[in-house]
């Protein structure tokens, strides 16, 4: 869709998307912690990329974005490893002490390491005022977590670090991206990287397969996680990147970690706390002026319109 579409208002039917993807991204994180009841991170992992792979290859192969991608494997072998193996498993081994709500809230700080790699020299943004204020106060928000909820045991704030590490790691393969693959068909990107994860922690899973078949409740979560919250999440994300753009589909990041917390609280009687309300605000607030170089109350700014003629 061309440029001046995306300048346009979102559609009610793109709206609906958006809060649908909001709702499973949010929910991805309970769904890893059911299936932490039975069965092993790495395994965990494993068949959410399997299942993610189901969905994203036959969508890729229909779009014709694979075969582009065989001359340059090497790149997406790297972009797999720091997008999506080694922040799954971070994520993964992180829940085994932090609770799903709280994991949601801190992979809420990816802008917020999107923008200290900008300042680095890494990526092509401009760093502002204001992205220098938004990674600020997204730190206070981070450090406000770790002092009141994720404190009392080396497991909590090794747990936390990992989660912190994985939003890392979204931030750098999201530059990778744009550096190396940016010119290619982002669902056969999505198909690609996650196949090849898979095969990459095939070796880990077969070391971890569980002894007994995991629960009812177990297996829905895989399931759920790896077809829903993995690849279809995925392919209404990068729809949503052709149809409004990547702009205004990246506000999901801003609804997920509400969600992650409602979720955590009803369906597994997780705590929230003030200190985890405060902190989320803080986190959001700062990821997005870190992102847009702009505070949350200030408009975008849009071009001024032509003289009129004539």
């Amino acid at each position: 869709m061309s440029g001046s579409a995306h300048n346009q208002g979102m559609a009610r039917r793109d709206w609906i998307l958006l809060w649908a993807l909001a709702l499973l991204w949010g929910a991805s994180y309970l769904f890893i912690k059911v299936a932490l009841e039975d069965l092993h991170p790495v395994f965990i992992v494993f068949a959410r990329l399997v299942l993610a792979a189901l969905v994203l290859v036959p969508l890729a192969l229909r779009l014709g974005g694979l075969p582009e991608l065989a001359a340059r494997w090497r790149a997406v072998l790297v972009l797999a490893v720091i997008q999506v193996v080694v922040p799954f498993l971070l994520i993964t081994f992180g829940e085994e002490h932090v609770a799903s709500g709280l994991t949601g809230v801190l992979i809420a700080s990816a802008p917020i390491f999107a923008a200290l790699l900008g300042m680095a020299g890494f990526g092509a943004e401009r760093t502002s005022g204001w992205s220098l204020a938004g990674v600020v106060v997204g730190i206070g928000g981070v450090v406000l977590l770790f002092g009141a909820d994720l404190t009392g045991s080396s497991g909590l704030v090794l747990g936390g670090a990992m989660i912190l590490l994985a939003a890392l790691g979204y931030s750098a393969g999201a530059i990778y991206l744009r550096n190396a693959l940016s010119a290619t068909q982002p669902i056969a990107v999505a198909a690609a990287t996650m196949t090849a994860s898979a095969a990459l922690l095939a070796p880990g899973a077969l070391l971890t397969l569980p002894d007994a078949a995991p629960a009812l409740k177990v297996t829905g979560a895989i399931v759920a996680l790896g077809l829903l919250g993995t690849g279809i999440a995925f392919a209404i994300f990068y729809h949503l990147i052709a149809t409004v753009g990547a702009h205004k589909a990246s506000l999901v990041a801003y609804l997920a970690p509400g969600f992650s917390l409602v979720y955590g609280a009803t369906l597994l009687d997780e705590r929230v706390t003030a200190a985890a309300v405060a902190g989320l605000v803080l986190i959001l607030a700062g990821s997005y002026s870190a992102a847009q170089g702009r505070p949350p109350w200030k408009p975008r700014a849009t071009p001024a319109p032509a003289p009129a003629t004539g």
